[in-house]
């Protein structure tokens, strides 16, 4: 739940990114399947636009369709579908989708890590450095690929371009400069990195450094950096196995008014809403019950000043966040003493908005 005191993250549960993909699958027949789909799509594009432009940030989008496809890919290939009615699903040629799975899943300079996270961390990584630089480092992927996010880099103004013709010199915007766009959040992001990472360890762990390089767009000095604080404040743990350091938690607490867990609450919040939602739809009973432990209520009020229950209704969402809550600490409580190999977690949110009355309606 965002903005609760406390939030609880499952440690074997995917990235969020994947959860669109979890509920595509699993939308089948007697639901009509695509219709669900295609409007989620839609409410997600329109998420994804507002977030985009939140405090007057102009966030990078190129690069969204191809994680949604690698995302998709993932998650359809992990449910063992076999690449060829993964390929049909697509309407593309088997060769063809091979070939663009192969382009998209990691840069071929730096393996492991997505063409437009590695182009970025390497700019986050040097004070300044030339496009012919830039170019002969990344002298594996397609050239043309490279200078679009560059562009992109620069259009969103996290990265300053100077000089003219044709090897002009790039660099990260400094901590002034991004406040002046709007981005003076993106200047002071240790604590939101640190966030990010121990969400997305909570959620998928354990997990590999190479994986939350995958999985997040930050440089891997970023990483290394929220990875040491995390280790350090005992906040997470790591697990040296003979292939790698695997990094675990058996919780994530982000206490209410964190501003640098804003992001972080946001992407649980959307993980279980979606988590729901596919758990609904794979369940095989489309319909809700009274005595549903699975699933989802959504209600709207129409009140106005003055209205008998308008205040009750506002207060809604902090009376609900209150009951919640105490409830958590209490069983927190019990269970620091008490364990039981037949444990299992439930997961509640609950969210609440208002819409402002258009002008003659």
């Amino acid at each position: 739940m965002p903005n609760s005191d406390k939030q609880w993250l499952s440690d074997s549960d995917p990235p969020c990114l994947t959860r669109m993909a979890m509920l595509c699958l699993w939308l089948v027949s007697p639901m009509n399947s695509q219709l669900v789909i295609d409007a989620i799509v839609r409410q997600t594009m329109v998420l994804i636009a507002r977030l985009s432009t939140v405090d007057g940030v102009r966030s990078p989008l190129s690069h969204i369709a191809d994680n949604v496809f690698v995302s998709l890919v993932r998650e359809l290939e992990h449910q063992r579908l076999g690449k060829k009615v993964v390929a049909d699903m697509f309407g593309m040629a088997l060769r063809s989708y091979r070939q663009k799975v192969q382009r998209l899943k990691e840069s071929d300079t730096s393996r492991g890590i997505t063409l437009w996270g590695a182009v970025h961390g390497f700019l986050e990584e040097r004070e300044s450095v030339t496009r012919s630089e830039i170019f002969k480092h990344f002298g594996r992927d397609d050239e043309a690929t490279v200078r679009s996010i560059l562009n992109d880099l620069v259009d969103s103004g996290l990265v300053c371009r100077s000089g003219k013709g044709r090897n002009p010199s790039y660099r990260k915007a400094t901590a002034e400069e991004l406040e002046e766009i709007g981005l003076a959040s993106i200047a002071s992001a240790q604590q939101t990195n640190e966030a990010l990472v121990w969400v997305q360890v909570s959620q998928g762990g354990p997990l590999r450094k190479e994986d939350l390089l995958e999985m997040l767009p930050l440089a891997e000095a970023a990483i290394d950096d929220a990875l040491d604080r995390l280790l350090q404040s005992a906040r997470i743990r790591s697990d040296a196995r003979p292939d790698a350091v695997y990094y675990s938690t058996d919780q994530c607490l982000i206490p209410l008014g964190e501003a640098a867990g804003w992001e972080a609450a946001i992407i649980d919040h959307h993980r279980a809403v979606l988590t729901a939602l596919a758990a609904k739809a794979v369940n095989g009973r489309h319909s809700s019950a009274a005595n549903d432990k699975v699933g989802g209520t959504t209600l709207g009020y129409d009140v106005w000043p003055g209205h008998p229950k308008e205040k009750e209704v506002l207060e809604l969402l902090a009376s609900i966040r209150g009951r919640v809550i105490a409830l958590w600490d209490e069983v927190e409580e019990y269970n620091s003493t008490h364990a039981s190999e037949a444990a299992y977690q439930v997961t509640f949110y609950c969210g609440q908005y208002l819409k402002e009355q258009e002008d003659g309606k």
